[in-house]
């Protein structure tokens, strides 16, 4: 078995490894990573255009880049090491965990490489590639596969057929899991991303039973996300986050002024979670943003949206003026969840607080950030900025009300004494955040550099 690391493995986001075992190479998403926006960033930087047909783009405030600019600054994975390599003509499957951009947002730049070559995934991140795509323009010619959680599938090689498990999974969005790909040198596990939430608001609790059985048998490589190693502070079930929900909008429920709530686009459990408590205000609960019309949309498309009916979605920008006219004269009519919870430029509430829309925040508005900031500068300084305004104008805000997607190390710890993987491999961080998830397999025995491994990218790994 032999493991190439492709991106995600000096920073957070750019996810993809492939794995070659004879003359078969199997690919694990395909990610974005935008500098400065890091660690599941919402589509708000995020704008798939068509106006270049045939071609996908992203905008990052108001600069437009072709794939070759993206690849420049590192945006998308180097999966040429491939080339160099000698795999990219054998590359059997793709499989994608879920529908975060930092692990399928590359998929358009990326796919016209390995032709006729089938992608697997679950309807809501199938789905979410398939708008993607009409976004850009784009069709897609490689064949699709649709793959339910906890279903097992087979994927033909060279040398035979090889067993493939999707595993149910929790995160911050639905539909995830992790992959199990079953080979003749033992089970490759691909654990991204990781968090063991046994009280979820929606869907059921990861599948430990399935867990457990394939560490009966023999794993021989877990690649593992590392991104809150170096803390044994749970992050929390999204039960607690609905509890802190419930908690924010009473305090503000009976006010005469407005209610802006923000929070993670893809982040369907919880917009389930802030619909079913902001109901109970008895105003009209808004949706305005493209990305939150994009993932409610698909969300719906696949029948995992059940507070379809509580929502109006409001995307053009005529039409977001509209409203937000008249929430300006009716302020206490309305519950308005929108984009902008890292004050991204050009997001529904950057564009509010810079003053560039009907609607004016005032003293006694209050805004709800069901979300954390992301710790890079980027964002730090962007929303120390936003807050500094909407401070001044009297604007109520409550922060973190929220509780993240990453599992700390003893969520790491559970997995590895479910799987007993023979290796280990931190992925999905810097250096700095995956070196803590050594130390914790060092309490299991593994040894750095034998059965312990600290990989970058476009390294390959030897797995004897």
């Amino acid at each position: 078995m032999e493991i190439c690391t492709i991106g995600g493995y000096e920073e957070v986001g750019k996810n993809m490894t492939a794995v070659k075992v004879d003359e078969d190479v199997f690919i694990f998403d395909m990610g974005l990573h935008i500098p400065g926006i890091v660690e599941l960033q919402e589509e708000d930087l995020v704008d798939y255009t068509p106006k270049l047909k045939g071609k996908a783009t992203i905008r990052g405030g108001t600069h437009t880049h072709t794939e070759a600019r993206l690849r420049e600054f590192g945006a998308i994975p180097d999966d040429r090491v491939l080339d160099k390599l000698g795999w990219s003509e054998k590359v059997r499957a793709i499989f994608i965990s879920h529908a975060h951009l930092d692990h399928v947002g590359a998929v358009h730049y990326l796919l016209k490489r390995y032709p006729n070559v089938p992608v697997f995934a679950t309807p809501f991140t199938m789905k979410f590639l398939e708008v993607m795509a009409e976004d850009d323009g784009i069709k897609f010619t490689n064949p699709t596969r649709v793959v339910q959680p906890d279903s097992t599938h087979t994927v033909k090689g060279t040398s035979g057929s090889y067993k493939v498990d999707f595993i149910h999974t929790t995160h911050s969005t639905i539909d995830c899991v992790f992959i199990a790909l079953h080979t003749k040198e033992g089970i490759f596990f691909y654990a991204l991303d990781l968090k063991f939430d046994n009280h979820p608001t929606m869907g059921k609790p990861p599948n430990y039973k399935k867990f457990k059985d394939l560490g009966r048998k023999k794993v021989k490589v877990l690649v593992m996300d590392s991104l809150y190693s170096y803390t044994e502070t749970k992050p929390g079930s999204e039960t607690i986050a609905r509890h802190l929900v419930e908690d924010a909008i009473g305090k503000v429920r009976h006010s005469k002024n407005a209610i802006f709530i923000t929070t993670f686009s893809s982040h369907i459990e919880r917009l389930n979670s802030i619909v079913e408590v902001a109901k109970q205000t008895g105003r009209e609960i808004i949706f305005l943003g493209r990305s939150l019309n994009k993932y409610v949309n698909v969300a719906i498309a696949v029948k995992q949206c059940p507070f379809k009916n509580n929502v109006k979605l409001v995307k053009f920008r005529k039409q977001i003026n509209s409203f937000l006219a008249r929430i300006e004269k009716n302020r206490d009519k309305y519950l308005v969840v929108c984009t902008g919870h890292q004050a991204e430029e050009n997001s529904m509430l950057d564009r509010i607080t810079r003053g560039d829309t009907p609607f004016k925040f005032k003293e006694g508005d209050n805004v709800i950030f069901s979300s954390s900031i992301i710790p890079v500068p980027i964002n730090i300084a962007a929303r120390a900025k936003m807050d500094s305004k909407l401070k001044r104008v009297g604007v109520r805000i409550q922060n973190d009300v929220h509780v993240h997607g990453h599992g700390s190390r003893e969520d790491m710890r559970d997995m590895m004494r479910m799987l007993r993987p023979e290796h280990v491999i931190p992925a999905h961080g810097t250096l700095q955040q995956e070196t803590p998830l050594i130390e914790v397999a060092s309490e299991f025995g593994y040894k750095f550099g034998e059965t312990s491994h600290l990989a970058s990218n476009g390294k390959l790994l030897k797995l004897d």
